[in-house]
């Protein structure tokens, strides 16, 4: 699958943002897709390493994966991984400010790339693949819309709750 990027503007800082991508409890009261969050990894914060179950909902089916988090820059990016049935997916989120503007209110362009490859070779199933491809993409875009439109509703409230 080609690297899908989906960008969406969010009237919040980035440190808003950052914490609504990083709460992990959270993510199941945030995100309309996600069913439940298992935390598997020991720790209690968002590092390198963290890693936790997801359980949401796509093609109308629960479907459930293990999160890994490979690289953190703390406020600017994030990047996530999962292998599941034959699959590697990478996830990456980018926080972008954006000064300017007629308000001056502090502003976020939050990026997500996202790409799906297959872990292991074999013709028949980089055939079907290639037959799937086009539905798996326009799943994969409208799930990735729904998500940012969620975070990026958290972090307005959030932002709004704290100059309230």
């Amino acid at each position: 699958m080609k690297p899908l990027s989906v960008v969406v503007h969010v009237n919040a800082p980035a440190a808003a943002v950052w914490e609504v991508l990083t709460d992990l409890e959270g993510t199941a009261q945030v995100l309309g897709g996600v069913r439940g969050v298992e935390r598997l990894s020991g720790d209690t914060g968002y590092q390198v390493g963290t890693r936790w179950r997801e359980s949401r909902v796509m093609f109308g089916q629960e479907a459930t994966e293990d999160m890994t988090v490979t690289a953190v820059e703390p406020g600017r990016r994030t990047e996530l991984r999962a292998e599941s049935h034959g699959m590697r997916y990478r996830t990456e989120f980018e926080l972008r400010p954006v000064t300017g503007g007629a308000d001056a209110s502090p502003r976020t362009q939050l990026v997500m790339r996202f790409q799906g490859e297959h872990a292991h070779g074999g013709r028949a199933r980089k055939l079907l693949g290639a037959l799937t491809a086009p539905l798996g993409v326009a799943v994969s875009r409208t799930a990735m819309g729904q998500d940012l439109a969620d975070i990026a509703a958290a972090a307005e409230r959030r932002a709004r709750a704290r100059t309230a």
